[in-house]
């Protein structure tokens, strides 16, 4: 099956990429997919995120119906 990485290969696949993306969105991409495997790099380390996390703001619940009740409805 050969070398599936060969300069041909590599040049066919940015050929392609550029024609996808076109050339504002490739440093883009590479942007993504750099910090995408830095993060995960990171995960797998076990090492904490440099960035601080902002805290989470949780919403009240919505408030609950009120009970119904069986008292009997009478006829006016």
């Amino acid at each position: 099956m050969g070398d599936l990485f060969q300069p041909t290969h590599l040049l066919l696949i940015g050929i392609v990429l550029f024609l996808l993306f076109g050339a504002k969105k490739l440093p883009e991409l590479g942007k993504g997919l750099g910090e995408g495997l830095k993060g995960f790099k990171e995960g797998i380390k076990g090492t904490p995120d440099p960035a601080p996390q902002q805290p989470v703001q949780q919403q009240a619940a919505p408030a609950a119906p009120p009970a119904a009740t069986n008292a009997p409805i009478e006829p006016k």
